[in-house]
């Protein structure tokens, strides 16, 4: 009898500190909702017409460049892998989309140069994107390089590229010409559909079928479970290899919707662009509670934690801060997402052995 009473006075004594627990691991779990409210809030305050529809169209089609990118990655952690070349794929497409449009595919042969109207650039575009993704994941998996040296080093390879596409020049004036029937570019950039731009819708359409693909299809379940364990995977029968070159493979078509998308905003392409976009959409992805340890993550955290980071950083241009504290304070933004990121993953595997050693008591 005196047993029971001392395991009730324990049990009680124990509840408070759980219950305080449960509500720690569920504020980390919504960390980005409250991170998102916070900065909107702050920046509503002290930035005159921060919330103003023209501001919060022009920022959002910011997002929406970051948002292609972290979408791109987030299966990508989540098997536990990463993807730096990202932002050098967004250069380097948006290199090859600008050179078809102003210097044409030239054949030397036939001593012509053929201009290809937009709608076969955007795939052609689209597939070379894909393909580097497809190279990185073959890599990876076919000669067991650890993804941030292979992708570190396709990074500099692309870079490279994409300068030698024009000597390190620009390619302005994407318009097209209407006499080569290679217009319609810009309508990518600058146009719109029920007064939204395509940039966004384009992210919208995007984000929704990632997310069908993460919860409805075996795919988006193998990926999980590569991450969460990848020998256990390989063991009921998932297909390692052929799914991780598939996330990588997605991750480069993603990072090319972003290099054309950006080359059609700015109506010329550059081939330092998209330099250090990587950051950010990794910063995105772990905001979101995407883990860099992999089995965990998902499509609406990642979607909101790029509107984190735009929000931020186009809430601090707005105030005027200088460039360089831009760069601290995104800095720090990744470290305290990454530090919050290992206490949530330390409370969760204690919850999960509290839970399994109550299993134990009641048997």
């Amino acid at each position: 009898m005196k047993t029971t009473s001392s395991e009730t006075l324990a049990t009680a004594a124990a509840s408070p500190s759980r219950s305080r627990e449960g509500l720690l691991l569920l504020a980390l779990k919504l960390r980005t909702f409250i991170a998102l409210f916070l900065i909107v809030g702050f920046f509503t305050l002290t930035v005159p017409g921060f919330l103003a529809t023209g501001s919060l169209v022009i920022m959002i089609k910011h997002i929406a460049i970051n948002a292609f990118l972290a979408l791109g990655i987030t299966f990508v952690i989540i098997t536990a892998g990463i993807d730096l070349s990202i932002g050098a794929t967004l250069g380097l497409c948006g290199m090859i989309a600008g050179w078809m449009i102003t210097k044409g595919i030239v054949l030397p042969m036939f001593g012509i140069a053929i201009f290809p109207s937009v709608w076969v650039i955007v795939p052609v575009v689209l597939l070379i994107g894909a393909f580097i993704g497809a190279i990185n994941g073959w890599i990876i998996t076919r000669y067991n390089v650890a993804p941030f040296i292979c992708t570190l080093g396709t990074m500099y390879v692309l870079r490279g590229a994409a300068m030698l596409t024009s000597g390190g020049q620009t390619f302005p004036g994407l318009e097209g010409n209407p006499l080569l029937g290679n217009t319609g570019f810009d309508e990518i950039g600058s146009g719109t559909l029920l007064g939204i731009p395509w940039a966004i819708w384009i992210m919208i359409v995007l984000a929704v079928a990632i997310a069908y693909v993460a919860r409805r299809l075996p795919f988006g379940r193998h990926v999980y479970a590569i991450g969460d364990n990848e020998r256990a995977a390989e063991l009921s029968g998932v297909k390692v290899r052929q799914v991780k070159v598939w996330v990588y493979t997605l991750s480069g078509f993603c990072a090319a919707i972003a290099g054309i998308v950006v080359s059609a905003q700015l109506l010329a392409s550059h081939p330092a662009n998209g330099t250090a976009f990587e950051m950010n959409a990794i910063a995105a992805v772990v905001l979101g509670g995407t883990s860099l340890a992999g089995g965990r993550g998902t499509i609406l955290g990642t979607l909101v934690g790029a509107f984190v980071i735009g929000f931020l950083a186009d809430g601090l241009v707005m105030m005027g801060v200088s460039e360089f504290w831009q760069m601290v304070i995104k800095g720090l933004v990744i470290i305290i997402a990454v530090i919050i990121d290992q206490m949530q993953n330390r409370m969760q595997q204690k919850a999960a052995v509290v839970a399994q050693q109550a299993v134990m008591k009641a048997q």
